[in-house]
Parts: structure tokens; sequence; C-alpha cells
């Protein structure tokens, strides 16, 4: 799990080193005010990029764990370690019920 947790943090510096300049990219390529010769252009830049830049390619992960499923985007924890937090009373806030 760690190399994933690894290869995810390389997507996540990529993607906010190139994340402006895609931006702008994008803006160019789908603009209809400017020639398609432009366009094309911006098109050959963008496919230049690494592909792990893209923003899609990020995945969410446990920061403890490196789970990829049921992720709380709030504490960036799946939700077997956010129960076990909450269950001990280290999440101010939270607490487990049962019923």
């Amino acid at each position: 799990m760690k190399y994933l947790k690894e290869k995810d943090n390389k997507r996540r510096n990529l993607f906010k080193r190139f994340e402006i300049k895609r931006k702008y990219l994008k803006y160019i390529i789908y603009n209809n005010k400017l020639s398609k010769y432009t366009k094309m252009k911006a098109m050959l830049i963008i496919n230049k990029l690494p592909k792990d830049s893209s923003r899609i390619r990020i995945k969410n992960r446990c920061i403890i764990t490196g789970r990829p499923k049921s992720i709380y985007r709030d504490f960036k924890v799946s939700r077997i370690i956010l129960r076990n937090l909450a269950h001990n009373g280290l999440l101010s806030g939270i607490i487990k019920s049962s019923w």
C-alpha cells in the first residue's frame, strides 16, 4: 500500500505543477472566437504534458491506511479508521452512535 500512496502523491504534485498551464490551454481549446489553427496548437501542447498531471488521475485515498474506497472527504480517512477514531474519542464533535 505504501507505493500506492507515493504514486498518488506524485500525481498530486504533478497536478499542482501543471494546473495553471493546463487550465490556460483548455480555455484556448474551448474558446469559439479563436482560429482552428490556434486550437490545434493548444491541443498538441496539452497532449505533450504528462498524463499524470491531469486532475482525473488523482484518487482519494485514506491518509492512514491508503485504502482507496469509502473515503470521507472532510477527514481524508476511510470509514473503518473514522469509526475507530470516533470510538476512541479522537475526533472532536463526532460520537459513535449505536441503536
